[in-house]
């Protein structure tokens, strides 16, 4: 006996949504954590060590947002922390909607 087309599409559809993955959220804020850091620590050192007349005059704006940044070694410290911080909650967010997306889905 021959299954339908439909019946045989919506089954495909069921395994497709069945596989999806969901992500851990932990995860994805720890990486985009460590990953905002370390670009702001690397760029504000690679500043520092250039050197020049005025080091880092765009670099320096973060300071508007990031109390106590500025661009230097211990600088580039509170911009590695606040980086942290902000890409762990900005990658937990995604990760929650993405979560949330998925579950609407199933």
């Amino acid at each position: 006996m021959e299954t339908p087309a439909n019946e045989c599409k919506t089954t495909e559809e069921e395994r497709l949504f069945s596989g999806v993955l969901w992500l851990n959220t932990g995860i994805i804020g720890l990486s985009l954590g460590l990953m905002f850091g370390l670009i702001i620590f690397i760029a504000t050192n690679w500043l520092v060590i250039k050197g020049g007349e005025s080091v880092g005059t765009h670099l320096q704006l973060l300071s508007q947002y990031f109390i106590g940044y500025r661009v230097s070694f211990f600088g580039s410290l509170v911009g590695f922390a606040y980086g942290f911080a902000v890409g762990t909650l900005s990658g937990a967010l995604i990760g929650w909607i993405y979560n949330k997306i998925v579950s609407l889905r199933n």
